[in-house]
């Protein structure tokens, strides 16, 4: 039987859960301006001084204020990446997810350059254990990566798109944790994946899909190995790679691949960081 106090903590719970849903849905950004770079195809990511617009097979730094390019590297002969996808900047170093996407068995690495020279200095292989690297972020000292499935392989390796995971790893990259999507966040992925995610001021994991205009909010549960969709925040964006701006709390970085551009906005309501325990 159900008894009063069950009830009553039942209505005071799902009070808590509309409360918070709403604290995140009421972040309605404010576009600050659109930026053009060439090279928004698939990622963004962005320091104090410069914004580095990522193709699959080039990276270029831009002056962050007036959208000057300053440097471009290109993938070549002595450097044959194939599909980089978003990434962070860490410690005046760039850090960028790359798989060799659409090939198959799917491998990934994580492809590293100097933020001031834009040389390319470096390279870890994440091996074929999880899937396509579509983006990193760095956040609570940890690394953070999501490795997406697509629909259109599943004939071949048996997984669609509901095989993609968040991988949580320490500075070795030896993994320490993993998380599956909610099954109706996937379906609007289908038949792609999650393109794209970076860690907000207030300590939600913002992610998006590969074409949508929108960002979906998510937490890891306190239980059990699905995260939690909190919210979805329509923004004036075309999916793919985001970034928050860690030296601006409050400005994120998404990218627009027609035309080609970087559009910047502000979450008035995320400048307040919450209580790790929330």
């Amino acid at each position: 039987m159900i008894s009063t106090l069950h009830i009553l903590y039942a209505g005071q719970a799902l009070c808590l859960l509309l409360t918070f849903q709403t604290s995140v849905q009421s972040k309605v950004p404010v576009k600050l301006r659109e930026i053009a770079l060439a090279e928004a195809r698939q990622g963004i990511a962005v320091d104090a001084r410069s914004i580095y617009a990522i193709d699959s097979r080039a990276v270029a730094k831009y002056e962050k204020q007036s959208g000057r390019l300053i440097k471009r590297w290109q993938a070549s002969p002595a450097h044959p990446l194939i599909h980089l996808d978003s990434g962070v900047v860490h410690e005046a170093k760039l850090y960028c997810g790359h798989s060799n996407y659409p090939a198959l068995p799917m491998s990934s690495s994580v492809e590293i350059w100097d933020c001031e020279s834009l040389e390319h200095i470096g390279s870890h292989d994440l091996g074929s254990n999880w899937g396509s690297c579509t983006w990193i972020d760095r956040f609570d000292d940890r690394w953070w990566g999501v490795f997406g499935h697509y629909d259109r392989f599943a004939a071949q390796n048996g997984k669609d798109n509901r095989s993609t995971v968040l991988v949580q790893f320490n500075d070795d990259w030896q993994p320490l944790a993993q998380w599956t999507f909610p099954d109706s966040l996937l379906t609007l992925f289908k038949p792609m994946s999650c393109s794209g995610g970076s860690w907000g001021p207030d300590r939600r994991l913002y992610v998006t899909g590969h074409d949508s205009a929108a960002l979906y909010v998510l937490r890891p549960p306190a239980s059990g190995s699905v995260l939690e969709w909190l919210a979805t925040v329509p923004v004036d964006i075309q999916g793919q790679g985001i970034a928050w701006d860690r030296s601006e709390p409050g400005v994120l970085y998404g990218i627009k691949r027609r035309p080609r551009q970087a559009a910047v906005f502000l979450f008035p309501d995320s400048r307040q960081t919450p209580d790790k325990s929330e």
